[in-house]
């Protein structure tokens, strides 16, 4: 009798940006921010009493340091059709196969991202980046990782999330055609925004998500 497979029911990391290569840039930031801190409550210091020179050195240092540990400690991941989203002091998790909403969300700037947010209607959300794009190039997120998240939207009983699960799936083919990035779905759902004048936020419409597979 052959070995039960579990391969599927294994944790895939959806993290667009692992951890590991955010560490290096998030120890320098709060090392600068701690000089600062330093710095500024030295200077303060010498014209206050020193309870005012440590608040301002912790007003300046403490946030960016903070956030910079934050960042480091927030994971994405799907195991079967359930996305968790687990951070430095809490988690959230959805069900994809019962989802109550999904949207899928371009932000544009100097650094754009292309997101897909999912709710399960009972006060859980998470948004997974899927792709950021920046002086034409940009990182998108792995073959697996969009692969699994395309077939765990595909379960869903909602239209929206069978629309995105397609988009996914012409992502995954442009990409394994090295497609240029203006044949890429996730890119051209950038321009779309873009072009429409809808920045720095703006959420697709069913329209828009489906034409973005024509």
């Amino acid at each position: 009798m052959p070995a039960h497979d579990d391969r599927d029911g294994a944790a895939v990391p959806l993290d667009l940006i692992p951890s590991r290569l955010l560490r290096p840039r998030a120890r320098r930031i709060a090392l600068l921010a701690l000089a600062v801190g330093v710095v500024l409550g030295v200077l303060v210091w010498i014209v206050a009493p020193g309870w005012v020179a440590l608040l301002v050195g912790a007003v300046f240092a403490v946030p960016p340091a903070v956030g910079a540990f934050l960042a480091t400690h927030r994971h994405l991941l799907l195991r079967g059709t359930v996305v968790t989203l687990s951070g430095a002091f809490r988690s959230r998790s959805v069900d994809l196969a019962r989802l109550a909403g999904v949207e899928l969300i371009v932000r544009v700037g100097g650094v754009s991202q292309a997101v897909v947010r999912v709710n399960d209607g009972e006060h859980n959300l998470v948004s997974v980046p899927l792709a950021l794009y920046a002086n034409g190039g940009g990182r998108e997120l792995d073959v697996l990782a969009l692969r699994k998240l395309a077939d765990a939207l595909a379960t869903s009983e909602i239209a929206p999330a069978a629309a995105i699960s397609s988009v996914l799936v012409e992502q995954l083919r442009a990409e394994a055609r090295d497609a240029a990035l203006g044949e890429r779905p996730l890119y051209r759902a950038i321009e779309l925004a873009r072009g429409a004048g809808r920045v720095p936020q703006t959420t697709l419409t069913d329209h828009e998500v489906a034409s973005l597979v024509d």
